[in-house]
């Protein structure tokens, strides 16, 4: 049986005048809505590249987007009467 869905997923970055830019990434399943959130702060000793900002930030936010999926399927497989693993590696399929 053939399975094909399309995720959109949606990055905003902003940055304040002191450095410091903040990510939010939302991902949109259709049925539910997960985001995670990502900062980033240039040292003041540092040059502001706000590129760089931006990297870290949207990594960050993408990094607990990854954490907010985990956690639904591991929720999600619970749901289906399974016991939730001891580690994430031993969930749902082999990567």
């Amino acid at each position: 049986m053939m399975h094909t869905v399309e995720w959109k997923v949606r990055l905003h970055l902003f940055e304040d005048d002191e450095g410091t830019t903040k990510a939010r990434v939302v991902l949109d399943t259709g049925t539910t809505e997960l985001t995670g959130q990502g900062t980033a702060h240039c040292h003041p000793a540092d040059m502001n590249v706000p590129g760089i900002g931006d990297e870290l930030a949207a990594g960050r936010a993408m990094t607990a987007l990854a954490k907010e999926l985990l956690d639904a399927a591991e929720r999600d497989i619970e749901g289906m009467g399974a016991s939730r693993p001891s580690t994430r590696e031993a969930v749902g399929w082999s990567t």
